[in-house]
């Protein structure tokens, strides 16, 4: 089978998770005999923070594109088309709107479009805000919708945007790159946190590390990530490590006694949503403590191969657990993910959704479908993704 992609990024991991869960299932994809090329907008936040210029060799007849417009390339988007059995428009696209046009205009591929911030998309919409990567049809159009959370969520995309056949594809972990590897000095601590700046998480993130940050001086804690503001609550026992590039993941995640996972607050409010960071996490042996939400002992067992918190206390508790029994649960979750959450899992899902889906389906609007905005049809609108940037998830 061969793919279509009009995705955010997978040529940058900086500031975002779409790059990494890309490159995941590319490898697993290929590796299954499917092959796919990428479209990227070349903007400049992330051509300045580029570490794959092109795909691997190991990519075996796939391709990515980087390209200045759309106009530049809609010719070579048509006949790529032509070729490919399936189209799929992400969450965060640039030019979500006109690829969308183009995969329904050409006659042979499935139409798919891949939720990766289904909550923020759906939390935009009841606010009023403006979706330019969803079209003004909503996602009735598509033969199949893919959705990063599951849950309620997939019963939302149906009634509020009218997708008819939706099914979750939750994130996942490549076992070659995350797994277990020495610790390193300089990412040795007793509480870590991996991720991207993001206001709404960050009561959970004081609550869970800053706070007993504070209640215990003489431990160390160290947060690595991306576009951390001046205003954040930094004592002297927390560290910082500005953006840790994925080569480096597994070695920060096997450093620490303990890891730290929190959810943007949409997210964790609608359930079903284990972060890409969750899984790679548990696939480097790491013994992970997570915020609580919805379905997530669906993913792993709490107590047995994940610990939560609701507050700093659960923190501490977790925190005074011994180096063994720590490292028991770390085993435990790494078992797990090798046996559900690889991206092979997740490549093999895709493929059976996409030979599940039709283009014989028709394009009828649900009943009660209602849409508070998007953009019209087949309008080619200038956004400013550096902002929406800034609001994105991981």
């Amino acid at each position: 089978m061969r793919l279509a992609i009009f995705g955010l990024t997978i040529s940058s991991s900086w500031g975002n998770g779409h790059a990494t869960l890309w490159r995941g299932l590319g490898k697993a994809l290929v590796a299954l005999g499917h092959e796919f090329i990428f479209f990227e907008r070349d903007v400049l936040y992330y051509a300045n923070t580029r570490d794959w210029s092109s795909l691997p060799d190991t990519f075996r007849n796939c391709e990515l594109v980087l390209y200045g417009d759309w106009s530049s390339i809609r010719s070579r988007v048509r006949r790529e088309l032509e070729n490919c059995d399936c189209g799929m428009v992400t969450s965060y696209c640039a030019d979500a709107i006109p690829a969308t046009d183009e995969i329904l205009d050409a006659l042979g591929p499935r139409a798919v479009f891949y939720d990766l911030d289904t909550p923020i998309t759906l939390d935009r919409l009841r606010a009023g805000k403006e979706l330019a990567y969803i079209p003004a049809r909503g996602l009735r159009d598509f033969d199949l919708v893919l959705s990063y959370t599951g849950g309620a969520a997939l019963e939302q995309l149906r009634d509020v945007l009218g997708a008819r056949h939706v099914e979750a594809l939750y994130g996942h972990a490549d076992p070659d790159t995350h797994r277990p590897v020495p610790p390193i000095a300089d990412y040795r601590a007793d509480l870590s946190w991996l991720g991207t700046y993001s206001a709404d998480r960050q009561t959970a993130l004081e609550e869970l590390f800053v706070s007993p940050a504070r209640l215990r001086p003489a431990d160390k804690f160290l947060i690595g990530g991306a576009q951390y503001p001046e205003h954040f609550p930094w004592s002297e026992n927390v560290y910082f490590v500005h953006h840790v590039p994925p080569a480096e993941h597994a070695a920060f995640l096997s450093s620490s006694r303990l890891t730290l996972n929190v959810t943007r607050e949409p997210m964790a409010r609608m359930g079903w949503c284990p972060s890409g960071r969750l899984f790679e996490a548990a696939a480097c042996g790491a013994a992970v403590l997570s915020d609580q939400w919805r379905g997530l002992d669906s993913f792993y067992s709490p107590g047995q191969q994940i610990l939560t918190a609701c507050g700093a206390n659960d923190t501490l508790a977790a925190m005074d657990m011994s180096d063994a029994q720590l490292q028991s649960i770390g085993r435990a979750a790494r078992e797990r993910t090798l046996d559900e959450h690889t991206s092979r899992h997740r490549a093999a899902q895709l493929i059976s959704c996409l030979e599940r889906s039709s283009t014989a389906l028709p394009h009828s609007t649900p009943a009660g479908t209602r849409i508070e905005h998007a953009h019209a049809h087949g309008h080619e609108h200038e956004h400013d993704w550096d902002r929406d940037r800034d609001r994105m998830w991981r």
